[in-house]
């Protein structure tokens, strides 16, 4: 006879809920150095602006847990240093196993919109697969007077790399819930796409190999979920 006389059957091990009910997922965040890499990742995660910051040296990376349809999902941003020099001892660290890459441009500077080409061959040079969902984030456009990066312009960019725009600023607060729909739609697609790869891996594993990220080739900034 068990020990403890109870009559009840035994519960599940608590101790053992946050490793089956919560995921992580690691999205990284490069582009250009100063177009507001940091501030961004510290907008989203501690739901400030950081009135001073210093070049992030190799890599540094910051969570927040998100509720998604009942779902804990620890979301682990990766923020990059912009400067080769302190990106080379640490590059293929950050890019392995990441699950969503978000590419960062400043509006108010014509050579970090240009420059994502280099970012986006970096990338595919890492051997990121197709199926990575990617955003394209333009930001500082609170400082409307010194935009040189038209939306339309950044639009037709993000449309031919399959990518969703999001125009932002990690520094005006009003704009503080469009930084958080950056990550939450990223989390959102990356949920729907984890849960669709397992049903498909159990039923027909060949299938799998063929999804693809949703992609709203119109809006701006359009959340899957």
């Amino acid at each position: 006879m068990a020990a403890g006389g109870s009559g009840r059957p035994p519960g599940p091990d608590s101790s053992l809920e946050p490793y089956v009910q919560t995921r992580i997922f690691k999205i990284i965040v490069i582009g250009d150095s100063n177009v507001g890499k940091t501030c961004l990742t510290f907008r989203f995660c501690g739901g400030t602006f950081p009135e001073k910051t210093e070049a992030t040296i190799g890599v540094d990376f910051r969570e927040k847990t998100v509720e998604i349809e009942g779902e804990r999902i620890k979301v682990q941003v990766w923020d990059t240093a912009g400067q080769e020099r302190f990106r080379k001892s640490m590059v293929e660290h950050y890019y392995r196993n990441v699950h969503a890459v978000v590419f960062v441009y400043d509006v108010t500077k014509m050579t970090s919109f240009t420059n994502l080409k280099m970012w986006i061959e970096e990338c595919n040079g890492h051997a990121v697969p197709p199926l990575v969902p990617k955003v394209l984030v333009g930001n500082k456009c609170d400082l409307k007077e010194l935009i040189q990066v038209p939306s339309s312009m950044a639009l037709k960019f993000a449309d031919a790399h399959n990518m969703l725009l999001f125009e932002t600023s990690a520094k005006d607060p009003q704009e503080s819930q469009n930084v958080e729909s950056i990550f939450m739609c990223l989390a959102c697609r990356l949920k729907a796409q984890k849960s669709l790869l397992y049903r498909d891996v159990e039923r027909q594993p060949s299938r799998a190999q063929k999804l693809e990220p949703p992609h709203n080739a119109h809006g701006k900034t359009s959340c899957p979920c």
